[in-house]
């Protein structure tokens, strides 16, 4: 038969040959995927109605799944999980009454054997690395739920955790990998819309408000206005001075 052993944070997989009959007899394996005689048992947590009907549908099409409970809210979510025991916790991250993981701390302290997935519209990198610190095994994006979910779910099960859209086995790798994204600064753009930082570079590169006009089709009096507003947004008042403030701000990519 085959198990899985935790290790650290990987899982080595062991192989047991399990004889029928006498001595020398065909050997009986079971599947990587675990015993197939009970379904994975899940508690679907999200406040929208149609998001847990699509997915309970969308689970009920594979006889190895059992929605056994439902929660519209973070309570809810706590008191389903603790109540039924569950393989798996299917958790909005954005829930009313109690934010997903404010019920996810509450659920590990009580049930922390439940594998819990975290399903999410978006999320940030810091968010994905709070919710692992705290023992999430997972995050499936809802607009990937088709695609993922079933295959989430399953790996979450065999013992692994399912992060970006794939299955992670080392999560002391995947996390220093996150936090490594996480201090990433991100570029500060003080409100400016796309259109705006184009004509801030063409600003730095020497353009005037004709050259602007004719290099992305549009009037003088509208690169006016752009300018009016780049102004106001950055706290400048001259060309020269936007220029030297969107070098210093890194507002354009040097050449």
């Amino acid at each position: 038969m085959r198990s899985f052993s935790p290790q650290g944070n990987d899982l080595q997989l062991h192989t047991e040959r399990t004889c029928a009959g006498e001595p020398g007899g065909t050997a009986v394996e079971e599947s990587v995927e675990g015993p197939v005689d009970r379904p994975i048992r899940i508690v679907l947590a999200d406040d929208h109605p149609v998001v847990r009907i699509g997915v309970r549908n969308m689970l009920s099409e594979d006889v190895g799944f059992e929605v056994v409970g439902e929660a519209a809210d973070g309570d809810e979510a706590i008191t389903q999980t603790l109540e039924i025991q569950p393989d798996i916790l299917l958790l909005d991250l954005l829930m009313p009454r109690l934010p997903g993981l404010e019920a996810m701390r509450a659920i590990m302290n009580g049930t922390p054997t439940v594998k819990i997935l975290l399903l999410t519209s978006t999320i940030t990198t810091q968010q994905i690395i709070e919710a692992l610190h705290i023992g999430a095994r997972g995050i499936v994006l809802k607009d990937a739920l088709a695609g993922h979910l079933q295959q989430a779910i399953r790996t979450v099960s065999a013992g692994d955790y399912w992060i970006g859209g794939k299955r992670v086995v080392n999560l002391v790798s995947a996390l220093h990998d996150l936090m490594q994204q996480a201090q990433v600064p991100q570029r500060k753009t003080f409100g400016l819309t796309p259109r705006e930082l184009e004509v801030v570079g063409s600003i730095v590169e020497g353009c005037s408000n004709r050259d602007i006009a004719k290099q992305f089709g549009l009037s003088e009096e509208t690169v006016k206005r752009h300018l009016s507003n780049i102004f106001d947004k950055t706290g400048v008042s001259t060309r020269l001075e936007l220029a030297l403030f969107a070098i210093a701000h890194q507002l354009v990519t040097p050449q």
